[in-house]
This record gives C-alpha cells, sequence and structure tokens, in this order.
C-alpha cells in the first residue's frame, strides 16, 4: 500500500493577487496525482490560515503549521506554494517553512526576496550586463520629482510598485496630467515604485521547470494585448489577449531569450517553475520581470507553455511535488 504524502497546497495572501492565487490552487487541487499526493487547500489570510471542508473551517496551528480536523492531526510533508505577492512571491514564508523544516515548491527566501523587488531585481540583472529598461526608483519617504522623471525619462514611462504581481497598480502615463495619479497609485500597493521608460516592442514570456538537475525549457509565448499594455484586465479577462505559443521568433532570437532565461535561473538560484518576460524591440532585447510563483489558473500562461511542450498539467505539476522528495 502506497502511503500518500500530506500536501498543502498555500494560497491567498494579503496583496491584490488574492482571488488570482486562489484559481491556481484550485487548478492545483483538480490536477494532483491523487496517487501520491492528500491535498489540502489552505487559505491564507492576515487573520488566520484556514481548510475548509464541508462548510466547516479548520485553522491550522502556525507553531507548527499542523491542520487538527475531527480529532486527528495533519502534519504536512510539503508545500505547494501558489501565493502571488506576498507572503508567499516575496520570501516571507519560504523563511517560515526553512525554520520548520517543510519543503516547498517555491524559491528560497533570498531569491523571492530579490526577484520579488522589481529594483533590487533589475540592478542584479544589469551588473551582467543584461538591458533592461531606463529607470527611476523611490521611496515612500521621497519627493518624486516629476519634471526631473519626465526630463530623464521622457513620457510615456509606466509607474510601478517596486514589489507587486499581476500588473497591480501598474499605471502607462502618457502625459504629465496622469503623472501624479499614478504615483500614488503604485504607493497604494508598495512603499518604494519604479518608473521606466517606455520600450516599444514585442512581450515574450519564458516558462521554465526543474525536474532535479534537469532544466526543462518551455515553448516561447508572445503576449499581445488588446489594452494599451498588458495590464491585470487584459490578463485575466477573456478575449483581452492573445498569447500566441509557440511565438513567432526567428530561431536565433529563440535560442538567445532561451538561453538567457536558462542563466539567470541558474545564478538567481531558482527553483521549481518560475517565467521570465522580456521586450523584444527592433534593436535589442530588454529583461522586464521574473515570476517565481507564476499563475497556473486555467487562464495562466505557463500551462498553456507547458501543454505546448507536450507535458499534461498534472505531469506539470507533479515533477514540482516530485523535486521535494527526491
Amino acid at each position: 500500500m502506497v502511503i500518500r504524502k500530506n500536501i498543502a497546497i498555500v494560497c491567498g495572501g494579503y496583496s491584490g493577487e488574492y482571488d488570482i492565487s486562489i484559481g491556481s490552487a484550485q487548478m492545483v487541487e483538480k490536477h494532483l496525482d491523487k496517487s501520491k499526493y492528500q491535498g489540502h487547500l489552505i487559505i491564507v489570510k492576515e487573520d488566520n490560515w484556514m481548510y475548509q471542508s464541508d462548510n466547516n473551517e479548520y485553522f491550522i496551528d502556525k507553531t507548527d503549521f499542523t491542520l487538527e480536523m475531527d480529532g486527528e492531526v495533519i502534519h504536512f510533508d510539503g508545500v505547494f506554494n501558489v501565493i502571488h505577492g506576498t507572503p508567499g512571491e516575496d520570501g516571507k514564508l519560504q523563511g517560515y517553512f526553512d525554520m520548520l523544516g517543510i519543503p516547498y515548491t517555491s524559491c528560497n527566501p533570498a531569491t523571492s526576496a530579490l526577484t520579488f523587488n522589481k529594483h533590487f531585481c533589475n540592478r542584479f540583472v544589469n551588473s551582467y550586463g543584461i538591458k533592461t529598461a531606463d529607470s527611476m526608483s523611490f521611496s515612500n519617504l521621497e519627493e518624486v520629482e516629476q519634471q526631473k522623471v519626465i526630463e530623464k525619462l521622457g513620457l510615456p514611462v509606466f509607474i510601478k510598485p517596486a514589489e507587486s504581481g499581476s500588473s497591480v497598480g501598474i499605471t502607462k502615463v502618457n502625459n504629465q496630467e496622469e503623472f501624479a495619479g499614478a504615483v500614488k497609485t503604485a504607493f497604494a500597493e508598495s512603499d518604494r515604485i519604479l518608473i521606466e521608460e517606455f520600450i516599444d516592442g514585442r512581450e515574450i514570456a519564458c516558462g521554465l521547470v526543474n525536474r532535479g538537475k534537469e532544466l526543462i525549457v518551455f515553448p516561447l509565448t508572445e503576449i499581445i494585448s488588446k489594452k494599451d499594455f498588458f495590464d491585470y484586465e487584459a490578463k485575466y479577462t477573456a478575449g483581452m489577449a492573445d498569447e500566441i505559443t509557440p511565438a513567432d521568433l526567428t530561431e536565433e532570437i529563440e535560442n538567445d531569450i532561451k538561453t538567457l532565461s536558462t542563466f539567470l535561473f541558474r545564478e538567481m538560484d531558482c527553483k521549481g517553475f518560475v517565467r521570465f518576460d522580456y521586450i523584444l524591440s527592433d534593436n535589442d532585447l530588454y529583461f522586464l520581470e521574473v515570476n517565481t510563483i507564476p499563475g497556473i489558473s486555467e487562464a495562466s500562461i505557463v500551462p498553456k507553455m507547458a501543454d505546448a511542450f507536450g507535458m499534461s498539467i498534472k505531469e506539470f505539476f507533479s515533477i514540482a511535488l516530485d523535486n521535494l522528495f527526491e
């Protein structure tokens, strides 16, 4: 008899990506290999962490991350982390699980903290000579001098929280009248903001997953938003964006993007499945961001990449979990 491992599918969180995270967790729960794993969908909120079953709520004991249900105490063998944003994508939860000795599917605390902060991540990427959009960054303790920013970066610019995902809090500013409101919107999501020049080009995504020491690189996806840019609505509303997989690229450009993504995956010490995003202009390739816990709901890009690769979603999730126990 095979004893199934107890897996906490951790979702929710404290950010504007809460609903997206719940959708990702439901996808994992639906496609989990039930012959090997027993999944429990754990919803993380600021006031409690809980599991729901038959309209009953059972709360996690945070001292050891156990779940008492119907007189039984469940100890989790591993965690499938699908919290987009804080505290699951920025390293906080990873540090907690490290202290408890519970393995998880996402990157370690240092990698998560680095990659979640767009300002710090860009500086890390720049240190290897990889191009990013020209930018300026400000904390909420600094004055954002509009005229100096526009003189340096021009218009339009993107004003975004340094720490957020799913394009929450991002504004494309086309004129001076929109600037102050966009700054306020970004600061509502993060204590630091990033203001980037506009790069005219194609948005290309590259998804990867490690299977032990092997690194699998999925077919690339081109994202064509039907809005002014690939914002929250375009990402999660059917028909608001075309996601072309595999992307129509020359073999040389495709290999360059895959090689660069592989390099960054290794240098950033990534683990599990991640997605790197780029802007491909007429003249060059620019790193945009890395998502260490990308969306894996029905509408998300990475599951579509895996499908184009010939990998079922069940196999994809099994790879992420098998890594914890091999």
